[in-house]
């Protein structure tokens, strides 16, 4: 690969770690560039999740030195989405994803006036929430946001995060922490069911994850340092700019 294009896969990883780990989609700039280099959309798709998971790597371990990551809850909601990424992996190895993108767009519009509507909800979480145990209710939600985060992993964080402040009443600093800890845990078991079907690049997935994981860091000590407060604002940027993204409005703009 041409040193040029090397830079530009690190520039989009980069971009997008930083993005993933203080709200979430930044694979709607990772996917592009790896079609863009070539790969069908499904072996992007696979490729995608190495940068992910070594990304997540990094901001977990950041985020635990920096005293912000309920484990024990985040292991136990991870659970659900493990089992949930198994069903999305295997779904999205030959499903076409176009009405599902347009769904999601839906769904972000919501979460985007949702925020609007409690931002103290968002900024301060609920009180006791580390010492509560997931309910079934939390299982259900988790297992199917592992569904949509093993079949195409953009957009899944933003889930996530509407899950862990929604439902389990977590501030949006502490729910970017355990978000990371739960797409971790569940990465491998979808990165194998691509392997497996011969639908990863490990080489573009290497090169971009270098990218992923210097952004997650720097992230991680932005989240903590700024607070809840400007990391909202962040999250509603990029919820609308990623929601316009799948309707396709900057289709007819660019």
């Amino acid at each position: 690969m041409e040193w040029y294009l090397i830079l530009a896969l690190i520039g989009a990883g980069f971009l997008a770690g930083f993005i993933n780990t203080l709200a979430g989609s930044g694979s709607l700039i990772t996917l592009p560039m790896l079609m863009f280099l070539g790969l069908p959309a499904n072996v992007a798709n696979g490729t995608n999740r190495i940068a992910i998971l070594l990304q997540n790597v990094v901001g977990v371990g950041s985020f635990k030195q920096q005293k912000v990551l309920n484990t024990k809850m985040g292991f136990w909601l991870a659970i659900p989405a493990v089992i949930g990424s198994l069903v999305g992996a295997q779904i999205a190895i030959e499903l076409n994803e176009e009405i599902m993108e347009r769904t999601i767009a839906v769904l972000l519009l919501v979460m985007f006036f949702l925020i609007l509507y409690k931002p103290q909800r968002w900024i301060k979480g609920q009180a006791g929430y580390v010492e509560a145990k997931p309910t079934i209710f939390q299982f259900v939600i988790f297992f199917l946001i592992g569904i949509y985060g093993g079949f195409i992993q953009a957009g899944v964080g933003l889930f996530l995060l509407a899950g862990l402040v929604l439902s389990a009443g977590v501030n949006v600093v502490r729910a970017n922490a355990m978000k990371l800890l739960i797409v971790l845990i569940y990465s491998p078991f979808a990165i194998a069911i691509f392997a497996m079907n011969d639908q990863i690049n490990w080489q573009y997935g290497l090169i971009l994850a270098v990218g992923n994981m210097i952004g997650a860091f720097i992230a991680s000590r932005f989240a903590v340092s700024w607070g809840a407060k400007y990391v909202r604002y962040i999250l509603l940027g990029v919820i609308l700019l990623s929601s316009l993204k799948l309707f396709g409005v900057f289709d007819y703009v660019f």
